[in-house]
């Protein structure tokens, strides 16, 4: 037994020394390292719990750019917001978006992508979101926001009814843009069974995909318990399933960005159930952001009486500009670009929102050892192999150097004196070129920005057209955000805000 003692002594002690003699120590020019107390985990566990609080701690304690350490890799972050640049455009053979994308591809949606190149691929798509496939879009998702959500108001028309205002929004926007992009189903004997049939197939697709969207962040980390594992394996075979190509065949007025994506894999030569699996990956891509950026719009203008006047006088006024008042329940209303350019009031509200909750990383692979050049001249080394991470929701989104209390909600904070849209923000005396990034920057900046706008826009009109709403508790506070999602875009709340609402009576 005390020789077993010894042998186990011995290799623990070799075991420590080759740690110590391999483990990281920070280089000349390189930025401060912060490798956490507990070996190989690092700062893994803090991270993940919040990282927005973990990293302001970060960079109170380093600057504006540090290297932390976390489950074995190494992440420098960079939160200064006039050196984004030397990241966003640097060269990918040095730094690649595609690595991180594939390793969440992977890992969420169990999709491998053979030859995959973001930006052919983001090439491709992008002719499908602007002009006239851009109001094709608009135009599609206005009709099925009324099937969606006024279908809403038939026979309730005295009534209060009562509903979580997260899940509302998440699910009408969801609801509504799937069957813009993946199409309707099709008419067997009239247009109205039709309808209903969307109503129904869409409730189940959104049903599936928020088991899946609950289980998200924990199949980003791979940290999901056992019993979660067989939960994902069976919501994503059951969206494989309603999404696979032949559903997707069966189905009428197919938009234009799908079947350009479609025809893209089908050059990739993947069999047909990577197809639907690549299909699920654009559900996320595509409606995972909306519900939610919605969802903070309304609670914060029910809470700013101020805002929500600003925001009614402007619609009025648009009305008046085109002859009358908008009746955003007509299915024969064309919605023109125009009309919905034409709301900078609206504007500022959203982009006050997008500040306050939009959240997203920034990644780059780090391919080959290199020096980062900072817009004040200072230089640091950057090794290959580690990850280079911007942060935009703590600078410039949240940075009191830029924003007067980041912290509140100012709904004019975007407007001009004049009414036009404020685009002069300031760090350190010089004006700033990215101050507010919730659609990304550089060339990865999000190609359906526009269309994303647009059906936050048409959805909140027809809300405050036809319906009257308000909290059910005028005293609710606003939800406090699930930390863990922290990275992955919109911000979602710990815990839903009851509402009330009923149609309007004209």
């Amino acid at each position: 037994m005390v020789w077993i003692f010894l042998w186990i002594l011995l290799i623990s002690c070799l075991c420590i020394v080759l740690y110590l003699k391999k483990r990281r120590k920070r280089m000349s020019n390189e930025p401060p390292l912060d490798k956490g107390l507990v070996p190989w985990l690092g700062h893994a566990v803090e991270f993940g719990k919040d990282s927005a609080t973990f990293l302001l701690k970060m960079k109170r304690k380093h600057g504006d750019i540090f290297t932390v350490q976390m489950a074995g890799r190494f992440v420098t972050v960079l939160l200064d917001p006039h050196s984004y640049d030397s990241v966003l455009w640097e060269s990918t053979a040095k730094l690649d978006f595609a690595a991180y994308s594939r390793l969440l591809m992977d890992r969420i949606f169990d999709v491998q992508l053979p030859n995959y190149d973001p930006h052919k691929e983001k090439n491709m798509m992008k002719t499908q979101l602007q002009g006239e496939n851009l109001s094709t879009l608009t135009q599609a998702m206005s009709s099925n926001l009324q099937n969606v959500l006024l279908s809403e108001a038939k026979g309730t028309t005295k009534t209060w009814m009562k509903e979580g205002l997260f899940n509302f929004c998440y699910n009408i926007l969801f609801r509504a843009g799937y069957l813009t992009l993946f199409g309707n189903e099709r008419e067997h004997s009239n247009k109205e069974t039709s309808k209903n049939k969307d109503r129904i197939h869409s409730e189940t697709v959104y049903h599936e995909y928020r088991r899946l969207d609950q289980l998200l962040i924990k199949l980003a980390y791979s940290t999901l318990s056992a019993d979660e594992k067989k939960e994902a394996a069976s919501v994503k075979k059951r969206l494989w399933s309603l999404l696979s190509g032949e559903n997707l065949n069966g189905k009428l007025n197919r938009s234009n960005w799908l079947e350009g994506y479609r025809n893209h894999l089908q050059d990739l030569e993947l069999q047909d159930d990577m197809l639907a699996r690549a299909m699920v990956l654009q559900i996320w891509a595509t409606q995972g952001n909306i519900g939610p950026a919605t969802f903070w719009l309304l609670a914060f203008l029910l809470k700013h009486p101020e805002a929500m006047t600003a925001v009614l006088d402007e619609i009025n006024r648009n009305g008046k500009l085109h002859g009358n008042k908008i009746q955003f329940n007509n299915p024969l209303l064309t919605i023109s670009q125009d009309l919905l350019d034409n709301t900078p009031v609206f504007d500022s509200i959203l982009n006050e929102i997008l500040r306050l909750t939009a959240a997203p990383y920034i990644s780059r692979e780090i391919l080959q050892n290199m020096t980062l050049r900072l817009a004040d001249s200072r230089e640091y080394n950057l090794r290959k192999g580690d990850r280079l991470c911007l942060f935009p929701y703590l600078s410039p989104q949240m940075d009191p150097e830029i924003y007067e209390e980041p912290e509140k909600f100012k709904y004019d904070r975007f407007l001009n004196a004049d009414g036009t849209e404020k685009k002069n923000f300031f760090k350190n005396g010089k004006q700033l070129k990215y101050y507010n990034m919730p659609w990304g920057g550089g060339g990865n900046v999000c190609i359906a920005r526009v269309y994303a706008i647009n059906s936050i826009k048409l959805f909140v009109f027809m809300m405050l057209s036809q319906f009257d709403f308000q909290l059910a508790d005028p005293e609710a506070r606003i939800p406090v955000f699930d930390t863990s999602r922290y990275g992955f875009g919109l911000m979602q709340p710990e815990h839903d805000i009851i509402f009330q609402y009923k149609p309007k009576v004209e």
